[in-house]
């Protein structure tokens, strides 16, 4: 199974693709975390930011790959422990499907992209600067894998 991560934002700073790559780089083929990038649209005083935000959410929508289970990362989401995430990863596996998570540009996911979804998550109730969304989904995913290994990581 991969679970790809695609994300509004690129060209992120080195001590972000360095601690997202860290943790990708612990997880095994058969729960390979792969990031799929899309650029961000033109934002300023006089853009249509409804505009933009459809024209991501079409380009990260054209990124998945066929028959994949796509999770949406939205505030208005469920919010799960660490163990729930663990149960999410376990059913994940047991599918065989593929599994998508979208993480939208600074003003969310289009419509488009929520409809796609099968289901919704919640980090937080709190604000998190994009990059650092990276951080935490790839740290998160190989705790909920260690705990599934009953390896001491997770302690």
């Amino acid at each position: 199974m991969r679970i790809h991560l695609v994300a509004v934002g690129n060209r992120m700073p080195a001590w972000v693709t360095d601690a997202y790559s860290e943790y990708a780089k612990r997880l095994p083929r058969e729960c390979e975390l792969v990031l799929k990038e899309i650029a961000p649209g033109k934002r300023g005083k006089t853009v249509n930011i409804a505009r933009v935000t459809e024209d991501e959410g079409d380009r990260m929508l054209a990124a998945l790959p066929r028959d994949v289970y796509v999770v949406a990362l939205d505030v208005a989401g469920k919010e799960w422990s660490t163990p729930e995430l663990a149960e999410a990863l376990a059913r994940w596996l047991e599918s065989g499907r593929d599994v998508a998570l979208l993480v939208g540009g600074p003003d969310g996911l289009s419509p488009a992209c929520l409809k796609r979804a099968n289901q919704r998550w919640s980090l937080s109730k709190l604000t998190f600067p994009h990059p650092i969304v990276r951080i935490i989904l790839a740290e998160q995913i190989y705790r909920a894998w260690s705990i599934l290994q009953h390896h001491p990581y997770h302690r």
